[in-house]
C-alpha cells in the first residue's frame, strides 16, 4: 500500500467519523421542577397552601426542622447545561417568612412574554402597596384628626365646666353679699321699729306719769281746801 492509498484512508475515516449521529440520551431529572416566573411571585406572608399551589410541593421537608422546606434539583440533560439549584423556604407558624433564592441561579431565565408579565405583576404590587400605603397614611391622619378634634373638645369641656364654676360661684357670693346687704337692711329697719316703739312707750309713760302727777296735785289741793257744805234752813 503506498503512501497516497494511507493518505485517502485516512481522510475517508475521520470523513466518516465526523458524520456520524451521537447516540441520544435521555434527560434525567432528579428533584423539584421549578420555574423562575413561578419563584419570583412568592411573596413573605404566604399561607404553605399558597406556597404549594404556586411550585408545588417540596422535595425535602426536615423532620427536625418542619418549619423549613427544601426544593432540590439535580437534573442531567442532554444537549443543555445541567441542573443544580436548591430553594430554601422557612415557615413560622406555617406562615412564609424568609425566601432564600441564592442557590437558583443555575435556572433558566424569563422569557420575553414571562419579562412583560413580571413587570406588570410588579407594576401591579407596587401600585398596591402605595395604595394600602396611602390608605394607611389617610387612616393614621384621620385617627389624628379625630384625636386632636377629642382633645380640643375635652379641652373646651374643662374651660367650659371651669368657667360655670367661676359662674356660679361668682353668682353665689353676689347672691350672698345681696342676702347679707338685705339681712343688714330688715335689721336696721327692725331697730328703727323698736327704736319707734320704745319711743312710743316712753312717751305713754312719761304722759301717764304727768297726768298722775297732775291728779296728786289736785287732791292736795283740794285736800287743803275742803268744800264747806252749807245747810239751808
Amino acid at each position: 500500500m503506498n503512501k497516497l492509498t494511507l493518505i485517502t484512508l485516512s481522510v475517508s475515516l475521520l470523513f466518516l467519523s465526523a458524520c456520524t449521529p451521537t447516540p441520544y440520551k435521555n434527560d434525567i431529572n432528579q428533584g423539584s421542577s421549578l420555574d423562575r416566573f413561578q419563584v419570583n411571585q412568592l411573596k413573605i406572608g404566604m399561607s404553605q397552601v399558597q406556597v404549594q399551589n404556586l411550585i408545588g410541593s417540596p422535595s425535602i421537608i426536615d423532620p427536625f426542622h418542619n418549619n423549613q422546606w427544601n426544593y432540590i434539583n439535580h437534573s442531567t440533560l442532554h444537549q443543555k447545561e445541567n441542573l443544580r439549584y436548591r430553594l430554601v423556604l422557612t415557615f413560622d407558624n406555617k406562615q412564609l417568612t424568609q425566601i432564600n433564592t441564592s442557590g437558583i441561579t443555575s435556572l433558566p431565565a424569563l422569557t420575553d412574554k414571562e419579562k412583560v408579565l413580571e413587570e406588570k405583576r410588579i407594576t401591579t404590587e407596587i401600585a398596591t402597596v402605595l395604595a394600602a400605603k396611602q390608605a394607611e397614611e389617610k387612616a393614621a391622619a384621620e385617627a389624628l384628626a379625630r384625636q386632636v378634634a377629642k382633645q380640643k373638645l375635652a379641652k373646651e369641656k374643662a374651660a367650659a365646666e371651669v368657667l360655670a364654676r367661676q359662674v356660679a360661684k361668682q353668682k353665689l357670693a353676689a347672691e350672698k353679699i345681696k342676702a347679707e346687704a338685705l339681712a343688714r337692711q330688715v335689721a336696721k329697719q327692725k331697730l328703727a321699729a323698736e327704736k319707734v316703739r320704745a319711743e312710743k312707750v316712753a312717751k305713754a309713760r312719761a304722759l301717764k306719769k304727768k297726768i298722775e302727777i297732775e291728779q296728786a296735785k289736785q287732791r292736795e289741793i283740794e285736800a287743803q281746801n275742803p268744800l264747806k257744805i252749807i245747810d239751808t234752813p
